[in-house]
């Protein structure tokens, strides 16, 4: 009886290790306060650059902490140092903190009404894509973390990151800037992890996808030149608009008869097409812009080259000449195989192995891949729709609602992975 005692001690006190230390406690006590915060800074959003009460309200956490901060990081970023206990590897943690330019519809206790300038107009300001959440997530996780330093094996980087839907036209920015600016050195980070909420996806529920899991994004020009004529006398010059469309119509073949499909998804989408000035003038120029949405690096680059291709030989069997200018905005969000295989079962772990699930890509975009392009990193979204609810509101919309009883799981996530990543093999 006692050897089977002694037995059952060894093999409990060997799971409460492999598991991590039991933070339950932290994990409560910081909920009200991540909720709290969530609240202040939708109601006080911010756009792209220009994040400066945002930025402070973090600043001034972290330093309450005790945690090392740096600021001014890529114009509005916050960055912070949290060193454990025990020397050993650095996990980075990152965080959007931007807003957009859309005005709110909700009727929330703590809906924006701010108004900023965009582009020229007047806009209402909201946190229309749950970056506030983001926020307020790792400064939760920033909480416990530093309550708990004597669990870490090695460094904690919060990475506090501006801009992520994009700088203002003009400026640098997000983190293409922060990484340009040496934020993954001094530390070095070896890996980094990322979130984002989805309205769509239900509270409690984690989804995730190894490899390839939001897409590059990247913009094209094309402008096409003809020659005007009267409107009654086209044969007399060359029609842009009409080669423009024989164009738009070629681009949707690369599409749908040259990307394999089975492989990734993949959208090339006009959004914009601009010429002429009247009904009986054709006119000598044309102009489109539009965007790529690519998941693997293969296809963005057969993509982009057919492009180039097609654009420039539908214009001369036309009789007119075309080009096309395409230009990266994001890079695939690559999630990497190993980091995922490893970090999957906490995951399982802190939300339940049925909870967790292996999704499919998405085609929308984040800059969190340009930290992946530089070390190792997994980004996985997290359920914020109120379980039960039939009609979610999408992102980037004035009605865009989440649930604020799902951010303790994104709270928990996020301290679990940064733990286990830290502590393996120790």
């Amino acid at each position: 009886m006692k050897i089977k005692t002694t037995v059952l001690l060894f093999l409990f006190s060997f799971m409460a290790f492999a598991q991590g230390p039991n933070l339950e406690d932290d994990y409560k006590a910081v909920e009200h306060k991540v909720i709290e915060w969530r609240h202040d800074i939708h109601q006080n959003p911010e756009l792209g650059n220009r994040e400066f009460r945002t930025a402070k309200k973090i600043a001034d956490h972290l330093r309450s902490l005790g945690i090392e901060v740096t600021t001014g990081v890529a114009h509005t970023g916050v960055v912070g140092v949290l060193k454990g206990t025990k020397p050993g590897k650095v996990v980075g943690l990152r965080a959007d903190i931007d807003a957009l330019p859309v005005t709110e519809r909700n009727d929330l206790p703590f809906k924006s009404t701010v108004t900023s300038e965009f582009l020229g107009e007047k806009v209402g300001v909201m946190h229309a894509c749950g970056h506030d959440t983001h926020t307020a997530i790792l400064m939760g996780v920033a909480e416990v973390l530093s309550k708990n330093k004597d669990q870490i094996n090695g460094m904690v980087k919060f990475i506090f990151q501006p801009a992520e839907e994009g700088p203002p036209p003009g400026e640098e920015g997000g983190a293409l800037l922060m990484v340009k600016e040496g934020v993954l050195k001094n530390p070095d980070v070896d890996a980094i992890f990322g979130l984002h909420i989805n309205s769509q996806t239900p509270v409690g529920t984690i989804r995730y996808k190894a490899g390839g899991t939001m897409a590059a994004a990247q913009s094209f020009t094309i402008t096409v030149k003809g020659k005007q004529s009267h409107g009654s006398q086209p044969w007399s010059g060359v029609d842009p608009i009409l080669i423009s469309a024989k164009i738009i119509d070629g681009l949707q073949t690369i599409i749908s008869r040259e990307a394999n499909l089975t492989n990734e998804a993949a959208v090339i989408t006009v959004g914009k097409i601009k010429s002429g000035v009247r009904s009986n003038i054709i006119p000598e120029t044309a102009e489109m812009i539009g965007t790529i949405r690519t998941l693997d690096y293969d296809m963005k680059a057969h993509i982009n080259k057919r492009m180039q291709e097609m654009v420039s030989t539908i214009a001369k069997a036309y009789g007119g000449e075309a080009t096309c200018e395409i230009k990266d905005a994001t890079d695939i969000t690559f999630n990497d195989p190993d980091l995922v295989a490893q970090m999957l079962p906490t995951l399982q772990r802190v939300a339940g192995k049925e909870n967790v699930v292996n999704g499919k890509a998405v085609t929308g975009a984040e800059d969190f891949s340009y930290f992946q392009r530089e070390v190792p990193g997994f980004y996985f979204f997290l359920g914020g729709m109120t379980p039960g609810n039939t009609t979610p509101y999408p992102h980037h919309t004035p009605d865009f609602k989440i649930d604020d009883s799902g951010m303790q799981l994104g709270v928990k996530a996020m301290t679990e992975l940064t733990l286990d990543y830290l502590n393996a093999g120790k």
